[in-house]
């Protein structure tokens, strides 16, 4: 029987030795099957940019126009490998189009953020005198920073879909603490989360303006991802009657509570390529801490009852189960920067800011924590 480290050998990897003791229990047995990514390339550094259009309707001429441009300057040399667009309304509660961008290049990504045509319309001064808003959120996570999980190894979504990723079984999961022992640097590193500052009394307009907040190291970043668009009947009434409703209760709860340590979350509809809602959902949450998040996943009411559904639809439909779950998670190094071009006040990071920097080449000082 060929067992999961033998499975791995041929696809990169890092792992340290351990200082720091591992979450999984001893003889600990999976209760439901699930997997990981593997490349068979070297990926030091995993880059996932968020690029959003702010106050745009789904389907107006705008979001459709920010949706075909950036199509565009994709395909332009050393674009991203894979891309989705999806949409949402955002943490400031206006209509965002989104769309994710997926590198395992550092130098590509490099090459085709200073080159290509997206930097010269980027860098135009109009970008803040348009009545939307603009925003990416450049995500350069080393390797040993992330994990993903897959319950399904059929499905391609998300860094899944860049080239030679495989998805291989794993029996790091099923128990509380297994998404930090996926994390290779947890073996070495608490991944302590950075103080944030209380949300200020009184909110800075980021309205004509260019900003950059500067990421803290450790920020936690999921992307979660839910999947029944070809789920025969009884599986997709099942998800959207159950399961999705309790995923709503736990994002109302981490949305509505502040000492939950979610700093904002998106809950997103993808869209199919000609801009139709799919029966496919992306949640993006963004923490103070990893902590923050385990706190939530291991103990929280809300959390606990969507793992228990999850469970026991899987043991009930066996391997027919075709409702996909997944996630892939960040926690990021300190220094990369968000920037925000004529935002909503409350947008992704701006809240949480100790002070905001003008836009472009500055140095990276923290600016939370």
């Amino acid at each position: 029987m060929v067992n999961e480290q033998q499975i791995t050998r041929s696809f990169f990897d890092v792992s340290y030795e351990r200082s720091i003791a591992a979450r999984q229990p001893d003889r600990h047995v999976p209760a439901a099957p699930r997997y990981s990514l593997r490349w068979r390339h070297p990926v030091p550094v995993l880059v996932s940019d968020y690029f959003g259009m702010q106050g745009a309707p789904l389907g107006g001429s705008k979001a459709t126009a920010f949706v075909d441009d950036m199509r565009r300057w994709f395909s332009q040399p050393n674009g991203p490998s894979a891309h989705e667009v999806m949409h949402c309304k955002d943490e400031a509660q206006r209509p965002t189009t989104v769309v994710v961008a997926y590198w395992t290049s550092m130098s590509d990504h490099a090459a085709w953020t200073t080159a290509s045509a997206w930097r010269t319309w980027w860098d135009d001064p109009a970008r803040v005198t348009e009545d939307v808003g603009y925003w990416r959120e450049h995500l350069a996570c080393p390797y040993d920073r992330h994990e993903t999980i897959y319950s399904d190894p059929k499905y391609r979504i998300g860094l899944g879909r860049t080239p030679d990723a495989e998805i291989v079984p794993i029996t790091t999961n099923g128990y509380f603490g297994a998404a930090r022992d996926r994390i290779p640097l947890s073996a070495i590193d608490e991944l302590k989360g950075a103080t944030i500052p209380s949300l200020p009394s009184v909110r800075r307009s980021v309205a004509g303006r260019r900003v950059s907040v500067v990421v803290p190291n450790n920020l936690t970043i999921l992307r979660s991802g839910q999947f029944w668009h070809e789920s025969e009947p009884e599986q997709a009434e099942d998800y959207e009657r159950n399961l999705q409703v309790k995923l709503d209760r736990g994002m109302d709860y981490l949305e509505g509570n502040p000492d939950s340590g979610c700093l904002y979350l998106r809950r997103m509809t993808n869209l199919s390529d000609t801009g139709e809602p799919r029966r496919e959902t992306s949640i993006q949450a963004v923490f103070g801490s990893l902590a923050a998040l385990e706190s939530w996943s291991s103990s929280h009411e809300t959390h606990l009852a969507i793992y228990r559904h999850a469970i026991a639809m899987k043991r009930q439909y066996g391997d027919r189960r075709d409702v996909v779950t997944w996630h892939e998670l960040f926690v990021m190094p300190g220094g990369t920067l968000f920037e925000y071009l004529n935002c909503a006040d409350g947008t992704g990071l701006l809240p949480f800011a100790a002070h905001l920097e003008p836009s472009g080449d500055i140095t990276a000082n923290p600016a939370i924590g």
